[in-house]
């Protein structure tokens, strides 16, 4: 009897094994051994608890269909909270909502008007133009972080500016 308790435990571990190999397949670049090693392990699970008879053996199946999802479930819900998940998840900054204009009539007004690189323009960047951000095209090539540009284009939601040379 105590032996029939100890070979479920060890069945229900080596899914838990199954499950977490799985996980790390994600994250560890193995090449497909890990996933190799999952069903290794469940397989082994499987054939310790048919070993033990037919009903244990589907009843150890039905208990897998639910740990194993449910492990998975948990660690990418609770991964990202971890200090570890913190550190390899990037941050980002919510914006908020119309932090960018996107009507096309508003944006046919900004024709002819001055303003400043936000950002680089690679060459498309953000572009602060009457105090509003725009998503800008520059004209040629790249254009540098606070340079200052002028509106030569806008068609549809695409408007491109061109830098404003400055005399000395």
């Amino acid at each position: 009897m105590i032996m029939d308790i100890a070979l479920i435990v060890f069945a229900l571990f080596l899914y838990c094994v199954c499950a977490v190999l799985l996980v790390l397949e994600v994250f560890l670049p193995s090449f497909g051994l890990l996933t190799l090693l999952a069903v290794g392990a469940f397989v082994w699970a499987t054939m310790v608890l048919f070993g033990m008879g037919a009903g244990v053996g589907w009843a150890g199946l039905v208990a897998a269909t639910v740990l194993i999802p449910t492990l998975w479930v948990l660690t990418y819900k609770l991964f990202p909270k971890s200090s570890l998940g913190r550190a390899m998840f990037l941050k980002t900054d919510p914006r908020a909502v119309g932090d960018a204009i996107a009507d096309k009539e508003q944006l046919q007004t900004l024709l002819g008007k001055t303003g400043r690189a936000v950002g680089p323009l690679r060459p498309v960047g953000i572009c602060e133009i009457d105090g509003e951000r725009v998503v800008c095209n520059a004209e040629t090539g790249f254009v540098q972080k606070d340079t200052d540009v002028e509106v030569i284009q806008v068609h549809g939601h695409t408007v491109t500016v061109r830098v404003i040379e400055t005399k000395l």
